[in-house]
Order: structure tokens, then sequence, then C-alpha cells
């Protein structure tokens, strides 16, 4: 029998049984919730203290001090890249192209007939426009009292160097200026750009770099006079800022900016007449000669037209030089219309760099030249159009493999016996290709952040366009659109 109030094996606490139960279960959901939180709120202060070291890492990247470190150090870089020229191999035929270390410096220090006191366009036609003339001049007669010819040649090449330096490092600092606040360390990807570095000074590009770099700075705070001014002087040293002078149209025709555009137009207009007239007045003929060798020459080499040309593409590979001049204008203005056409259509107003690189870029998949220094161009653009390190990286692949294989494929055609490191045209014309297909993969990534902005990584920090100067978070004035969304409607970048 039982006997008491209690069964066999039952506690005599009260809370025992299924509310004991209930209760030990409510306690232990409650420390498992405890735990995560505190495990949660753990890992939100990890999150927060990665995030400021990071803030403060991408600060001190982005400081004038750590740009014009890394500029410098670019530069001593491709500087290093000419030791074996320096040394005596530009003398020496195809050594120069073994030694990857070609320039057009010194060679032309002798052919243009600056070594024995001939002054540019006035005693000798020189192929390039006036502001590259001037600074052969200044060189030159900075190193007018070395009496060794070859000795002062070499010190001709390490003055101009001296000189492009100081481009690189302008050209770095708007670069990271035109990048906005959060974003300025990016340009340390143009100061320590492979390509860039390997192209530093083959030629004079990094002082028209300089100045379109500076112009978009000057543009970007809305300076519009002084833009002008700096882009005239960049066309007055190499052709191609005129094509980003005509890409700030169509933005400045949706923004409802046309003054600012001719005012700038108007300004870089005035500002390559006044370097070029007088040249011009004095000594048309040689003034003119280089419009007259880019209108007369034919497929370079690293060109789409050499390929087709070499290769002998039907039609493609055998047009005359009249025809190749009008085919190449008219596909340059073909994607020009496409690009101001999806400037008016974008769901937002592209940011001012993205049409820039994409005008540039179009002009070089069409044109009949596309030397290897060119790079210098593009560098900034694409640093600032799409700062997304895989696809520069696979850009800047390309560029150096076509800068190694330009040089090796010149061995095997210089003249006399082929010197060891050649290679015959399917090396070399594969690396044609590559770089004509990451330049084009740029250009359709930049197309799809145009026309998904979510997607596009500068805007998804907030900001409209750094380098947009008038144009940054102006209304649309003209587009083809029926409505724009706000920014806030898209998507977060992914």
């Amino acid at each position: 029998m039982l006997s008491g109030g209690n069964f066999p094996g039952e506690s005599k606490d009260p809370l025992a049984g299924p509310a004991a139960a209930t209760l030990n279960q409510l306690y232990r959901y409650r420390r498992l919730y405890t735990e995560r939180d505190v495990a949660r709120a753990e890992a939100q202060g990890g999150r927060a203290a990665a995030g400021a070291r990071s803030g403060r890492l991408a600060v001190l990247a982005g400081s004038v001090t750590a740009l014009v470190i890394g500029s410098l150090a670019g530069s001593s870089l491709g500087f290093l890249n000419k030791a074996g020229c320096r040394a005596g191999a530009w003398n020496i035929g195809a050594a120069q192209y073994q030694a990857h270390c070609y320039t057009d410096i010194y060679p032309l220090y002798f052919v243009e007939g600056l070594w024995h006191g001939q002054v540019p366009y006035f005693d000798h036609q020189v192929e390039y426009p006036v502001l590259i003339g001037a600074a052969m001049q200044a060189a030159a007669w900075a190193v007018r009292p070395i009496t060794d010819p070859t000795l002062r040649g070499r010190e001709f090449f390490d003055v101009t160097v001296a000189g492009l330096v100081l481009c690189a490092v302008a050209g770095v600092l708007a670069t990271a200026y035109l990048a906005g606040r959060s974003r300025r360390w990016t340009a340390l990807l143009v100061a320590l750009s492979p390509a860039l570095i390997l192209a530093s000074f083959i030629n004079w590009d990094m002082i028209a770099m300089a100045l379109t770099a500076v112009g978009m700075a000057a543009w970007a705070s809305r300076r519009g006079v002084l833009a002008g001014i700096l882009f005239g002087l960049a066309i007055a040293t190499k052709f191609y800022p005129i094509v980003l002078i005509a890409g700030l149209f169509p933005l400045c025709l949706r923004a409802g900016r046309l003054r600012a555009f001719w005012v700038t137009a108007a300004s870089a207009a005035a500002a390559w007449l006044v370097v070029n007239v007088p040249v011009a007045v004095a000594s048309f003929g040689g003034w003119s000669r280089f419009y007259r060798l880019n209108s007369t020459r034919g497929a370079d080499w690293g060109s789409i037209w050499y390929f087709f040309e070499v290769r002998r593409w039907p039609l493609l590979g055998t047009m005359g030089l009249g025809a190749l001049n009008l085919v190449s204008l008219l596909l340059f203005v073909i994607a020009f219309a496409l690009i101001a056409l999806l400037v008016l259509a974008a769901p937002r107003r592209p940011r001012l760099p993205q049409v820039f690189f994409l005008v540039l870029a179009s002009f070089l998949l069409v044109n009949k030249v596309w030397s290897p220094q060119y790079v210098i161009w593009l560098v900034p653009l694409v640093v600032l159009a799409r700062p997304r390190l895989w696809s520069y990286l696979v850009w800047q692949a390309a560029e150096v493999g076509y800068f190694f294989a330009i040089w090796a494929y010149l061995i095997t055609q210089s003249p006399g016996t082929p010197a060891p490191g050649g290679i015959g045209g399917g090396l070399y014309f594969a690396a044609v290709l590559a770089r004509f297909g990451t330049v084009a993969l740029l250009g359709a990534l930049v197309v799809k952040d145009i026309l998904r902005p979510g997607t596009d990584v500068v805007r998804a920090d907030g900001e409209d366009d750094p380098a947009g100067g008038v144009l940054a978070g102006a209304p649309d004035s003209v587009t083809f659109r029926r409505s724009v969304r706000r920014p806030w409607e898209y998507p977060a970048a992914a």
C-alpha cells in the first residue's frame, strides 16, 4: 500500500516534474541565447575593429606621403628597367629588344638633330606635337655642356626621365583627388602599375597623362577654365585628350551643364592655339609633320589592323591606306555615338571617368596605331572607372605580356641574322589579341556598371561622382528615360 502523499521515487520539491523540466529548458534556452548574443556582439566588435584598422590603413595608403613614395618607387623600377640600354644596349641593334629596355627618347636625340644643336620644328621637322618638342629642346639645352655625344645622349635621356618622374607624381596625386576621399588609396594602382612602370620612359606620354589627370582634377574642383587650359596643353602633347573633351559633351547635355562644357572646351582650344600658332606660323612644315605623318602611316604594331594585315584577312586586311583611315574613323564615330546614347539612356548619369574610359578605349581599339606606352593613357582612367582588383590585374597581365612580346617579336623582325630571344607571329599576335580582349572586357564591365548602378563600387559608398565637378549631384535635364530612380533605390554593390 501506498502511504503518505507521495508516490515512490517522486520528489518532494513542488517544482519537480513537468514544471521543473519546463523551467530547466527555459534556463538552457536563456543561457544559449545569451551566449549567442555575446558571441554575436564579440563578432560585430571584431568586425568593427577590423573595419577601423582597414579604414586607418586606407587613409595611410591614400596619404600624400604614401602616394609620392609609391610614385617614386614605381619610377625607380621603370628607370632600372632601362639599365641595359643605359649601359649601351641601345647602340647594338637587337640588344635593346633582348634587354626589353627600348626607348624612343635616346635615339630621337640624334635622329631629330638635337645632338648638334638643331631646334625642333625650325631646324628639323619633328613627328610630335609642340610640347614634346619643347620638352626635347629643354633637355637638350640642359645637357649641352657635355662634350662626348654618346654620353650627352645618355644624359639627355636621364634629364628627360627626371621630368617624367615629376609628371608621374602629379598624375598619381591627381588620380587620388579624383577618386574621392575614401578611395584615394586606389591611386597606388597607378603608381605601382606593372604595365605603367615598364612603359614609363619609352616616350613622353607621361606628360600628357599628368596634364590630363590634373585637368580632370581641375574640372572636379569646378575650375572649368583651368581644366580647359590643362586639357588644351595635354592635346598639344599627345592628341588623345581631344576625345575625352568630346566625351564630356553628352554628360553635360544630360545634366544641363552645357555652359560649363563650352567654357572648358573654349579654354582648351585657346590654350592649344596659344602654343601651336606661333610654331605653325614660323615653320608650318615642321609643325605640320605630326599631322601629315598620322594621316599617311599605315597599320602599325599593336593594332588590330596590323593583325588583320599580316594575317591577310579578307577585306579587313587588304584595305588601302585611304580606306583604312576612313574605316577606322567611321568605327570610332559609331562607337562614340553608342557611348553618347548610353550616357543619355542609362538609369543614372554615368560617372565622368566611366565615360572617359569608354571613349578612350574605343579610340584605341579601332585605331591603326597602338604603341606599348599608350597603356599610360589608360591606367588612371581604369582605376577611376572601375576600381575592382580582379579585372585590373587581368588587364595588367595582358599589357605586361604585350610589353615583352613586342620586343621579342621585333628581334625576329630586325634585319640581319636573327638574334636569340625572338618569337614568331603566333605568340606575338596572341599577345595582341589578349590586350585587345582585356580592354574590351573592361569596357563591357564598365557598361554593365553603368546599366546597373548598384554594382558600381564607387556609388555604393554613397558618392555620386567624385570627379564630376558641376555634374556631381546634378538632376537630369536631357535624358531618354521617362523617370530616373534615386540613388537609394538601387541595390547595394555585390
